[in-house]
C-alpha cells in the first residue's frame, strides 16, 4: 500500500538563492548534531575533552558494538589516512522498545537513513538522507546470526536493509548504491533519539502554519515551539503533517530541527558545560550501536578534532534525489532520479565542496520570514574568500539557514 497522499494544491515559496557550501573556515559545535539522529558518538567524541579521559573511558565501556563487512581487528587507520575524506553511516531504527508493540510487532526498520562525508581537509561536510521508502538494490548481506548469506534483492525499499541483515547490511547497501566506501556506523533506536533530545534541553522548531498529525500524536501551533522528549521523537517522524505528506518532505521537515539543533548548542555554550556534555554523552553511550572502529578513542579524537572547525555554512544537508509517482516496482514508493544522484555522489567521492541552488525544498520546508543571520565566530583562518563552487539541484539547506516546517 502506498504511504503517500495526494497534494490538492501546488505551493510556490520564492527561492532564497544560493546556499554555501565551502571552504570558508570558522568555528562551530556543529558535529553535535549528528547525535540526534544517528550519531550521538559526535557528541562522545567531543566530551572525551570535557569530561575527562577516566569518564570517557567509563562511557565508552557502555557502547555496544557491531562488525562491518570487510572490517578488520585492530584499530582502523587514522583519519587522515583518508585521502577523500571520510564516510559514517547513520542509521535510525523504528523498533517497537516496550511490552505492547500491538499489529506493529517489534521488526527493525530504519526509519532514518542518513551518510555523512566529511572532507579530508576538514573544511566542509555533507549529510545525505536517504528516504525510507526509496526502491534499491539489496546486495547479499551475511545473516546476524552467523548461518549464512541472505539472497540479494534487485528492488526493495531502503528501509528493509536493518531488518534484512542489520546495520552491516545497510552499509553495504549504501556503500553499493553511492560507490562510497564507508568507514564507520551507527545505529539509535527511538528510546536513544528521546533520552538525547531531552540532555540537550529541547531544541526550538518553527512552524509555517498549525500541524495536526494523528498519526505520531503531533499537534502544533504555527510558531515557534522548543521540543524535546517524545514529541520531538514526534516531530521528527511526522510524514502525514508536513509537505504533501510523503517521506520526502519529512526529510525537508527534518533538517529544519537538524539545523535548528546545531545553532541551539552554539547560542547556549552546551560544549562548554561539562554537566550537560556528560549528560549528552550518557544518553549517546547508553542507546547507540557502534561499528567496531568507532570503539577507538584515537579514532574518536580525531573524528572530534575535524568536525569541531567546521563552519555552520559549510555543513549541508541533502536528500537523496527521488520521485513519486513511478509505477512498476516504484508504485506508492521512491524511484531515484539517477543524473541527480550520480552528480551528488561524484562530488562526495571526489571530495568536492558544492552550493545548492535553493534553500529547502519549496514544500516541506521554507525560510524562516523572522529569522535573524547567525554568525559562527571568527577564527584566524576566517578571513579565506570563498571558492566559486559548482551548483547541484539537489534539495537540501545548510546548518546556518533558518528554516521552517510547511505543514500539509
Amino acid at each position: 500500500m502506498s504511504e503517500l497522499r495526494p497534494r490538492s494544491t501546488a505551493r510556490s515559496i520564492k527561492s532564497a538563492g544560493i546556499a554555501r557550501h565551502g571552504r570558508l573556515k570558522k568555528s562551530g559545535p556543529w558535529g553535535t548534531v549528528l547525535s540526534f539522529i544517528g550519531a550521538a558518538m559526535v557528541v562522545v567524541l567531543v566530551s572525551g575533552s570535557a569530561v575527562g579521559a577516566i569518564v570517557f573511558n567509563q562511557l565508552n565501556n557502555q557502547i555496544k558494538t557491531v562488525t562491518l563487512i570487510g572490517e578488520t581487528e585492530g584499530p582502523p587507520p587514522s583519519i587522515g589516512a583518508y585521502p577523500d575524506g571520510f564516510n559514517m553511516l547513520i542509521v535510525g531504527s523504528d523498533m517497537c522498545e516496550s511490552k505492547n508493540c500491538g499489529v506493529r510487532g517489534s521488526a527493525n526498520l530504519n526509519d532514518v537513513t542518513m551518510l555523512l562525508h566529511v572532507s579530508a581537509d576538514g573544511t566542509n561536510a555533507t549529510a545525505v538522507s536517504f528516504p525510507r521508502d526509496l526502491v534499491v538494490p539489496i546486495p547479499s548481506c551475511p545473516k546476524e546470526d552467523g548461518s549464512g548469506n541472505n539472497a540479494a534483492m534487485s528492488a526493495m525499499p531502503i528501509n528493509n536493509t536493518l531488518f534484512y541483515g542489520g546495520l552491516a547490511c545497510t552499509v553495504l547497501t549504501v556503500e553499493n548504491l553511492t560507490g562510497l566506501d564507508i568507514q564507520f556506523a551507527g545505529l539509535i533506536t527511538f528510546k536513544g533519539v528521546i533520552k538525547m533530545s531531552n540532555a540537550v534541553g529541547g531544541v526550538e522548531v518553527c512552524v509555517a502554519g498549525d500541524i495536526d498529525d494523528p498519526y505520531v500524536g503531533l499537534h502544533l501551533k504555527k510558531g515557534k515551539h522548543t521540543l524535546k522528549g517524545q514529541k520531538a521523537l514526534a516531530f521528527l517522524r511526522s510524514r502525514h503533517g508536513v509537505g504533501d505528506g510523503s517521506d520526502l518532505t519529512r526529510i525537508s521537515s527534518q533538517q529544519v530541527y537538524l539545523s535548528s539543533l546545531v545553532r541551539t548548542l552554539k547560542s547556549s555554550d552546551t560544549l562548554g558545560n561539562p554537566v550537560k556534555v556528560y549528560s549528552i554523552a550518557q544518553a549517546a553511550t547508553s542507546t547507540m550501536t557502534l561499528s567496531s572502529g568507532l570503539k577507538q578513542l584515537d579514532t574518536l579524537a580525531s573524528i572530534a578534532a575535524r568536525l569541531k572547525d567546521i563552519p555552520l555554512d559549510s555543513v549541508t544537508f541533502v536528500q537523496y534525489p527521488g520521485t513519486t509517482g513511478v509505477g512498476g516496482v516504484y508504485e506508492g514508493k521512491v524511484a531515484p532520479i539517477q543524473a541527480k544522484a550520480d552528480a551528488l555522489f561524484a562530488k562526495l567521492r571526489a571530495d568536492e565542496p558544492f552550493a545548492l541552488a535553493t534553500v529547502g525544498d519549496n514544500n516541506g520546508s521554507a525560510i524562516d520570514p523572522d529569522a535573524e543571520k547567525v554568525e559562527d565566530e571568527p577564527t584566524s583562518t576566517s578571513t579565506a574568500k570563498p571558492e566559486k563552487l559548482d551548483v547541484l539541484d539537489v534539495k537540501g539547506q545548510t546548518a546556518a539557514d533558518q528554516t521552517c516546517s510547511v505543514p500539509y
